[in-house]
């Protein structure tokens, strides 16, 4: 296991890490995801936490997620916030990826999973993450970071 005492005298690094189909926030269902894009979303993050270095990514393949995570092994970050979409309900590459992680995941979901189809309410992603976060929009990212803020 890396020792991350020496991050911690910097100011908090969170990768954010979006899935398939989030590129098209704003375009895509927007009654049900929102008007913002994936852009807008992660400019108003950069300015709500000037003091938190985010990094951001996204992909619709699963293969450059287990990348990002892998990478994610080797530091610098504090923590990670994961929207992988649909690959929540199935990926046991990304779910085995979290896994070997030792800092913290936060799950993020725009919708409420829970109250949508039956095949969205199960996460195989969720038993290895620090915590879930669903339904509140675009907030739910601002959740995430504040708490892998607070808690490194």
């Amino acid at each position: 296991m890396r020792d991350r005492k020496r991050y911690r005298r910097h100011r908090s690094r969170i990768l954010l890490i979006n899935g398939p189909n989030l590129g098209l926030l704003g375009k895509r269902e927007p009654a049900r995801y929102g008007k913002e894009s994936l852009k807008d979303i992660e400019r108003r993050l950069k300015k709500k936490f000037p003091a938190t270095q985010l990094t951001f990514a996204q992909s619709n393949k699963e293969g450059e997620i287990v990348d990002l995570l892998n990478a994610a092994l080797k530091g610098p970050y504090h923590g990670v916030v994961i929207n992988a979409g649909a690959y929540a309900h199935y990926s046991i590459a990304i779910r085995d990826a979290i896994a070997a992680l030792d800092i913290p995941v936060v799950e993020v979901h725009i919708t409420n999973v829970h109250a949508r189809e039956e095949f969205r309410r199960k996460s195989v992603i969720a038993p290895v993450c620090k915590g879930v976060i669903a339904g509140f929009g675009a907030a739910g990212y601002e959740l995430a970071i504040r708490f892998l803020s607070e808690n490194r």
